[in-house]
């Protein structure tokens, strides 16, 4: 008799223990959705844009890359390379390698860059078969091809960082090495990038090598110039006779303006300084204003490399 009410005990105590478990699972899932869920509602507008710029990257690969056999780098390149030698699809490639990148770094990597990661990913790697299905009947020019590809990736890329998002691959890594070591991957990715080309050369040849570097060297330029444009503002100090004017002025066009109490020491006047981050076209309207409006006014404007903060950019961006 005790024996049975032992087991019965043993067996209830499974089976609280197998549905807590059960309920535990259920609920880190539940949570996990819960998390995506939010986050898709919170930055659709950055979702619909990295797709959108991963689309525009899709369709300049099948129509401007793979016909010409370029090779390309990171995770892309290798998938390139397996194409060009045995035919294999490189979606499925491009989407093994990162599914194996972001398990690697999972734990180092914020629930924001995992996800917008993921719809980067997701969407090169479904749009790109479907263009490839249908390419387009373009001229066979590999020159143009080449510069066309890196202008097109160029832009897709630059916006896509500068809301924040990533292309995967070697961002992966990068992102884990310096999170997790504190180190810059720099060096390493080029070491990585140049032996992806060495291996090229003896696939594709050394002419659709020189015109493949010809469009990566295009496609860095024209990051570089997208999120320039996008981060590019005007630091103005202003020293005026009227400073509560030029204040109301600058907030008028939708720009804030810091109040900074100085003094000059050539002639020992206690004059403030007005501080504001512009956008170019207001730099010319704020120079015709204090033109008419004082003459007199001492004002600086130098290039801000980049701003961060409320009503520039995000730091959930970083």
């Amino acid at each position: 008799m005790d024996e049975r009410k032992g087991a019965c005990l043993t067996l209830k105590s499974d089976l609280k223990s197998n549905l807590g478990s059960n309920l535990t699972g259920f609920a880190r899932v539940k949570n996990f959705f819960g998390v995506l869920l939010s986050g898709i509602v919170k930055d659709w507008k950055v979702i619909l844009t990295i797709m959108l710029c991963n689309v525009l990257s899709a369709f300049t690969v099948a129509n401007f890359i793979l016909p010409y056999r370029f090779p390309d780098l990171g995770v892309t390149g290798v998938a390139f390379l397996v194409y060009y030698v045995i035919g294999f699809p490189p979606s499925v490639i491009i989407a093994a390698g990162n599914v194996i990148l972001l398990a690697w770094g999972r734990r180092n990597l914020n629930e924001r860059f995992l996800w917008l990661t993921i719809c980067s990913i997701a969407s090169f790697t479904i749009t790109l078969p479907i263009f490839s299905a249908f390419p387009l009947d373009l001229p066979h020019d590999r020159f143009m091809a080449t510069v066309i590809s890196g202008v097109l990736r160029g832009v897709a890329g630059g916006i896509i960082l500068n809301v924040g998002g990533s292309g995967g691959g070697t961002d992966i890594i990068a992102m884990v090495l310096r999170r997790r070591y504190g180190i810059e991957v720099g060096q390493f990715s080029i070491a990585i990038n140049l032996c992806i080309l060495a291996l090229s050369l003896g696939v594709v040849g050394m002419h659709s090598v020189v015109y493949g570097a010809v469009g990566l060297y295009v496609f860095g330029i024209t990051i570089d110039s997208v999120m320039m444009k996008f981060d590019r503002r005007k630091q103005a100090f202003i020293i005026t006779n009227i400073p509560d004017e030029v204040s109301v002025f600058i907030n008028s066009h939708g720009k804030g303006v810091t109040r900074i109490e100085a003094k000059g020491m050539y002639t020992g006047e206690s004059r403030p300084v007005l501080m504001s981050l512009l956008e170019p076209r207001h730099v010319v309207v704020l120079k015709g204003f204090l033109q008419e409006k004082d003459p007199n006014a001492f004002v600086s404007i130098c290039d801000a490399a980049e701003v961060l903060g409320r009503g520039f950019k995000s730091w959930e961006s970083l």
